[in-house]
Order: structure tokens, then C-alpha cells, then sequence
């Protein structure tokens, strides 16, 4: 059976950067633009050029891609010839292969918003059109409200469509822009617009999230005859976001009836790096990944429950509907009090360690791990501090040094601007071998801004480390939470902390205490040890408790 080719369209670049708290510089649109090239989209959507200066600034240096870089605009305004209008100018002179130009379909809104009658839209849509055809270019038209203006009068709404049909556009996207047009009303509606005589191969989609259904919304149109996908990447945009690629693409190249209906330009091999690549947008806009996100979350293969766990030992299809790997992403099998020996045996054979069924050894873990969570730890999401945990107990946790004391103060005091400012300094002294090292660190960043006690406790004690040094190097703390897991004078502070090294590993750790500084050093130090025992400084320590 050959399979219909259908395109995928990013539009991160421009949607995403209406995200709000969403600011790309230049030199990141064109790192993200490298990576959407590399996962195999069709189109990159690079924004807006004359709208700011970042998005002018990106045409101008934007970078060789296999994948099709258009501008973005509207449609020329009335009253003013194609030719004449200076916006539309400065669309095409981006210089790109292809323009996607937005125009109204809804009545109400040409009346209303552009104080224009019908006929001027419809104007405005056809010479807008074939002015970028007739420069060589490739147009597309965004049919901006459609589906609401379909649904006040489907009459207006396809003249848009047909306007920009006959003016030479090649492809005419259907915009469901207030995203509240549910997947059926999307598909039954994408099938009136193919019947009355626009093909599907020129046809696209772009939806929104408001009612959480734009990748469903997607679907139903590609169903229904589109043959144009848009969207971002971790469904960025605007309110509450846009179709997500992360989610659509591997649904599309793994999933039935897709993957044996529709061809696609992402590849196996690339399909492999979109969690990499979903993890990078966040780490450029210093997020916190979504651990329950399709496909490419930190949850999204894990298996907490004894009874999954001991299915997944079988056969892991049986509660996993893809294979992580083909996604780039891992099966996690989290330690907590609801895990039996078939989820400690999974986790410590991916730790590297094997363990025989019913070792006596196994029970002791499993009884030291729910202790301790009733103590307030944690280790559902603390996997780095359950592997600690479990070397600990079965005598195989080296000892890279000792921590004999550390102290940390905060200060408050005016600047010599005469603005009151916190400063905090940790002292930390650890003895590796026979030497004790002492190490003192403050929290100001490279811009005068306090990063705070634990912070300065981190870089004290990552400071000299002596022949580990070089192995921590490379470490950076990317994420901190606190919750207070008791009330009252019983109170408990838990902290976990999020890692990430050079390689782009990424481990969690946790500690307890009633002090939020202690609780935050264990994690610290429990992180610290997992990055040395994953690179393998353990050959060269005495195994030996160091907890």
C-alpha cells in the first residue's frame, strides 16, 4: 500500500515565542531551528521578520537547513496596493523559499477588527497571494478563525479559502485560532472544505489547546483529508499552547492507522532524538521538563506499581504501548513503599547491579526504603538516592572522601548603591584520604544576584575535591524543590534536587531533615556520589560506607 506523504510544519520560532514568559534570542532560534532539521520536519517557521528586531535578526543569519525556512505576515491592508505595502515588504524581503501570510475568515472579525467589508478581505487575500507567487515564492495562507467562521457562515469562510486557492497558494491552512472547536466538529468540517473542491494535498492544520484536544484536533483533520500538520515543540504558544510536535510526531511514525496510512520526513534514526531535543527547548528557556509528557517525559515509562513492574520484567509491552528507546526516551521502575522485589531486582539491574531472587538483601532494602519514606524521604522520583540507598546496603558504595563539617551564614547588608542585599558564604571541609580540605564559596552570581545558601553550599563543595575533582566539574544543579512533609513542631523539610552533567544525564536526589541546609547538603552529596560512581571513579576507592 503506498502511503500519502504528509508535512509537518514547526512554528516554535513564532507561536512558541507568544508563549508568555517566552523570549528566544537570535543565536537560540537558530539552535532550535537546527534541531527541528535535524528531527526531519518539513517546514521552519522562523517568525515575523519586521515585527521585532530578534526575528529580522534570525532572517539574516538564519541557517542552511534541509527543511523549508518560510517568513510569516498578514495580508496586505486595504486601501494600499500589494506592491505598496510595507509590511508585506518587509515579509518578502526575509528573502525565504516560502511566505506564510495570515488573512481573516470569520465575518465578524473583517467587519469588526478590520472595520473592512467583505469583499475588501476577500480582495486583500487574492493580491497579498499571487504578489508572493509572483515573486517565486511559495505561499501558504493561514486561514486565521476559520472554524468559527465557518460556523457563523461557511459561505464567507470557504470564498477565503477559494481566494487564496486561485491566487496560486499551495498550501490553505484551517485555523482553529480560539481553539475551542472540538476534534469531531475539525474533521467533520475538513471534509465539507475537501467535498466543495479544495483538495486535501493543499490542505493543512493548525489548532490550539484551550480545551486540551489540539493533537486529537490534528488527527481528526489528517483523518478527514489534511495533509498539513502545524505546530511546536512541546506544544509552545500562545494562552495555552499549540498542537504539540512532541506528542504528534511519534504518534504519527509509530502508531496505527497512521504510521501504515501516511510517510512522513522524520526517520527512525531521528525519530530516536526528540526527547533530546524536547529536553533542549526546556533547557533553553530554563524549564523544568513535564515528567508526565507523551513520549518524551521523565514519567513517561515509568512503573511504580509491584504488580506493572513484575509484567514489565516479562515483557515490557504489556504496559507500554511504544518501546522508550525508539524515542530516545527509558523505562524508569521507581523505588517506593508500593514496590516489591520485582521492581527493586529491574531498578538495581539498570543500576549495574546484580541481585539473585531472594537474596536476603533485597528485603532489607525494601525495609530500609519504606522506613525512610515514612521518616519523609522520598524515592519515586529520587532514583539517584535509591541507588545510593541500595549500594549502601549491599556493601558496594565506595568512599570518595568524608565531610568532617560545613557551616553556611546569610548576610544581609546595603551595597554601595545603598540597597539592602543578601549575600551567602559556606565554608566545607572534607578530608579525601588522608588530607582535609577546606573550601570556602560565596552564592553572588557573574550579576551581583545572590543564588542563595545552598547554592554557595554547592559550590564549596564541589570546590576541591581532589583526584574526583574533574569528574564533578562538569555538574550543574538545574532544579530545587521543598515541601514540608509534617505539620506543627513535628515538621520535615524534604528536598530534591535535579542534576545535570556535560553528557546530558540528568539524576534526581533527596534529602530530609528539619533543617531545609541539611536536607539540601544530603541531596547535594548523594548527587555528588552518583555522578562519581557513574563515571567510574569507584575502581579507585575503598568500598566502604560514606553516608
Amino acid at each position: 500500500m503506498t502511503r500519502a506523504r504528509l508535512y509537518l510544519y514547526d512554528t516554535t520560532l513564532r507561536d512558541g515565542q507568544q508563549t508568555q514568559g517566552v523570549q528566544f534570542s537570535t543565536a537560540e532560534k537558530i539552535r532550535i531551528a537546527g534541531a527541528l532539521d535535524a528531527l526531519g520536519v518539513d517546514y521552519i517557521e522562523g517568525g515575523w521578520p519586521g515585527a521585532n528586531p530578534t526575528d529580522s535578526a534570525f532572517f539574516e543569519a538564519r541557517p542552511e537547513t534541509r527543511a523549508t525556512v518560510a517568513a510569516f505576515g498578514m495580508t496586505k491592508r486595504a486601501g494600499r496596493s500589494a506592491e505598496n505595502d510595507e509590511v508585506l515588504a518587509a515579509v518578502l524581503n526575509a528573502g525565504t523559499q516560502a511566505v506564510c501570510l495570515v488573512g481573516k475568515t470569520h465575518d465578524y472579525h473583517v467587519t469588526r477588527a478590520l472595520g473592512i467589508t467583505l469583499e475588501e478581505n476577500l480582495d486583500n487575500i487574492a493580491r497579498s497571494v499571487a504578489h508572493v507567487v509572483a515573486q517565486g515564492r511559495e505561499a501558504l495562507f493561514d486561514a486565521e478563525h476559520f472554524f468559527d467562521g465557518w460556523a457563523a457562515d461557511a459561505g464567507y469562510a470557504m470564498a477565503c479559502l477559494e481566494a487564496a486557492r486561485d491566487a496560486g497558494a499551495r498550501w490553505v491552512v484551517l485555523c482553529d485560532t480560539n481553539g475551542g472547536t472540538l476534534p469531531p466538529q475539525i474533521g467533520r468540517i475538513t471534509e465539507a472544505v475537501i467535498a466543495k473542491g479544495l483538495p486535501g494535498d493543499r490542505l493543512g492544520i493548525h489548532t490550539h489547546n484551550d480545551t486540551e484536544t489540539a493533537v486529537a484536533g490534528s488527527l481528526a483533520a489528517v483523518a478527514a483529508g489534511a495533509r498539513q500538520i502545524q505546530g511546536t515543540l512541546n506544544g509552545l504558544g500562545e494562552r495555552c499552547g499549540n498542537a504539540n510536535l512532541t506528542s504528534l510526531i511519534p504518534t504519527l511514525v509509530l502508531k496505527e492507522p497512521w504510521a501504515r496510512r501516511f510517510e512522513t520526513g522524520v526517520s527512525a534514526e531521528a525519530l530516536e532524538g526528540i526527547t533530546r531535543t524536547s529536553r533542549m527547548l526546556d533547557e533553553i528557556l530554563n524549564r523544568v521538563p513535564m515528567k508526565q509528557a507523551a513520549y518524551v517525559g521523565a514519567s513517561a515509562f515509568a512503573h511504580k506499581a509491584g504488580l506493572h513492574a513484575s509484567a514489565i520484567l516479562k515483557d515490557p509491552s504489556t504496559y507500554e504501548h511504544v518501546a522508550p528507546e525508539r524515542v530516545g526516551n527509558a523505562r524508569i521502575i521507581p523505588m517506593s513503599n508500593q514496590a516489591g522485589q520485582s521492581n527493586l531486582r529491574r531498578r538495581l539491574a539498570e543500576a549495574g547491579l546484580e541481585v539473585a531472587p531472594g537474596d536476603p538483601t533485597l528485603a532489607r532494602i525494601l525495609e530500609r526504603i519504606k522506613t525512610r519514606e515514612a521518616e519523609g524521604y522520598s524515592y519515586d522520583t529520587a532514583q539517584a538516592s535509591f541507588e545510593m540507598l541500595a549500594r549502601d546496603e549491599l556493601g558496594v558504595l565506595p568512599h570518595f572522601f568524608e565531610v568532617k563539617r560545613y557551616k553556611v551564614t546569610v548576610e544581609r547588608r546595603k551595597n554601595k548603591y545603598d540597597r539592602m542585599v543578601s549575600l551567602s558564604e559556606a565554608v566545607v571541609v572534607v578530608k579525601v584520604g588522608e588530607e582535609k580540605k577546606l573550601s570556602v564559596s560565596e552564592s553572588m552570581d557573574a550579576a551581583g544576584n545572590d543564588r542563595g545558601p545552598v547554592n554557595a553550599l554547592w559550590r564549596a563543595l564541589v570546590k576541591d575535591l581532589g583526584p574526583w575533582q574533574a569528574m564533578v566539574d562538569d555538574m550543574r544543579l538545574v532544579d530545587f524543590k521543598v515541601r514540608i512533609t509534617q505539620g506543627g513542631t513535628e515538621a520535615v523539610t524534604r528536598v530534591i534536587i535535579d542534576s545535570e552533567d556535560g553528557q546530558g544525564r540528568r539524576w534526581s536526589t533527596v534529602g530530609v531533615s528539619a533543617n531545609i541546609v541539611d536536607a539540601s547538603f544530603e541531596a547535594l552529596l548523594d548527587a555528588v556520589h552518583w555522578k562519581l560512581v557513574r563515571d567510574g571513579a569507584g575502581a579507585e576507592a575503598a568500598t566502604a560506607p560514606c553516608r
